[in-house]
């Protein structure tokens, strides 16, 4: 039988060139890679946090500094805030330096002490205890751009403090949350889908485990909402309460333990505000934290923008929706709102307008209780209307109506302690 010889094999080695090339090039690949590796590990600018205090001795404590949705906090707040920024922005460290913000105002022996949240952008090597010392030496500056605040420097103190003891300050302070990512038109009506932690306040009312309203927190055992809510029944027992922006994935249920209806409310959409305890308090997260109250009868300039939040229908008599949703809206007045063309005059200084005049944006049917919000000029945010009625969802010259928050904060007060 015929048998074919053994053919020797090609060559398959190769050139010591190609070779010489390849290491080489591998060689410069690993030192890049180490080389950025050391510097991102070494020079990299990550975010540092020091809490300092401040004595003002020329500013009286009064009650109205107790609440940071008061009109005297926030000009105070925001009057040592510039000085804060001017200060930095003007010193070596103004190209790590963020931002300053209030955490809160005490009553001292002489004046108010002011508690401050500082956020720098260090690299790693420059944020140890010469630093600390760094920004003590600015803060003892604070008086050239005082005006007609009077700081004492002997009583400026501060330390370094953890992200995530930052964190917890935040979420025990009540109406911070995330920058708003840019918000488009879409078609709660004509708004956009919200994300975990952007309304940490927001809060689905659900009837047997069935999504019916919203409600907003406002401490970690009360919430707000609509008293129309309740015309199916008011038995706490078959009410629960679910955080988080997903109906899908919440993250928090929670028990009610009762239910309160103003007295005087009737079902023509008058006084239509109810109060929720539940039967144990809420931990604070950063997705699940209190909204602030603003105070009793406070005012609404015309034009003020508002966001409405909820998972309520795209469009009259739809279906509920799984993620939260966020319109953005602006206040229209009383008067306006009474106007023949819009409501007639059926309007009441305890409730308020807000939409847009072609309708675009709007609360509709499962939006009811959820809030009504508004940031002041510091990014904190408080609750001014809950979602209460409106004609139709989305019509020109129908604003979704809301009740009044600052109208009631009295009542809210007299049966929460808040």
């Amino acid at each position: 039988m015929y048998r074919p010889g053994r053919v020797a094999p090609a060559t398959r080695s190769l050139n010591p060139f190609l070779v010489g090339f390849i290491v080489v090039v591998g060689v410069v690949i690993l030192a890049v890679t180490i080389g950025l590796l050391v510097y991102f590990l070494a020079y990299e600018q990550k975010p540092y946090f020091y809490q300092g205090s401040i004595r003002i001795t020329n500013v009286e404590y009064t009650s109205q500094l107790e609440s940071p949705s008061s009109q005297e906090y926030r000009t105070i707040s925001k009057t040592i805030e510039n000085m804060m920024n001017e200060t930095f922005k003007a010193s070596n460290l103004r190209r790590q330096f963020i931002r300053a913000h209030v955490v809160k105002i005490q009553q001292a022996d002489q004046g108010v002490t002011a508690t401050i949240l500082l956020k720098f952008r260090f690299q790693g090597r420059n944020s140890g205890a010469s630093m600390k010392s760094n920004i003590k030496r600015i803060l003892n500056q604070l008086q050239n751009n005082a005006g007609s605040m009077t700081i004492n420097p002997s009583t400026v103190e501060v330390e370094s403090i953890p992200i995530e003891a930052a964190q917890e300050i935040f979420i025990k302070e009540c109406g911070s949350r995330p920058e708003l990512t840019t918000l488009s038109y879409e078609r709660i009506q004509g708004g956009t889908r919200a994300k975990a932690g952007d309304w940490p306040w927001q809060a689905s009312l659900q009837l047997n485990n069935v999504h019916l309203c919203g409600a907003v927190l406002i401490s970690n055992t009360w919430l707000l909402s609509a008293a129309h809510c309740f015309s199916q029944s008011r038995d706490p027992r078959r009410w629960n309460v679910v955080f988080g922006y997903s109906l899908n994935s919440p993250e928090k249920r929670a028990n009610v333990r009762r239910i309160i209806i103003h007295p005087n409310y009737s079902s023509n959409n008058f006084n239509d505000i109810a109060l929720l305890e539940l039967n144990s308090r809420i931990t604070f997260t950063k997705n699940i934290h209190r909204i602030c109250l603003p105070q009793a009868n406070q005012n609404l300039l015309a034009g003020t923008t508002a966001y409405v939040t909820g998972w309520g229908a795209h469009s009259y008599g739809g279906g509920s929706v799984r993620i939260l949703e966020q319109g953005e809206l602006q206040i229209i007045s009383n008067d306006d709102c009474n106007s023949r063309e819009k409501y007639n005059g059926g309007i009441l200084p305890s409730m308020i307008c807000a939409g847009r005049p072609d309708g675009s944006v709007d609360a509709c049917q499962g939006d009811s209780g959820g809030p009504l919000a508004m940031a002041d000029s510091r990014q904190i945010w408080s609750v001014w209307g809950l979602v209460s009625f409106g004609v139709g969802c989305g019509q020109p010259n129908r604003p979704g109506v809301y009740t009044s928050v600052p109208f009631f904060r009295d009542w809210i007060r007299e049966q929460t302690g808040i």
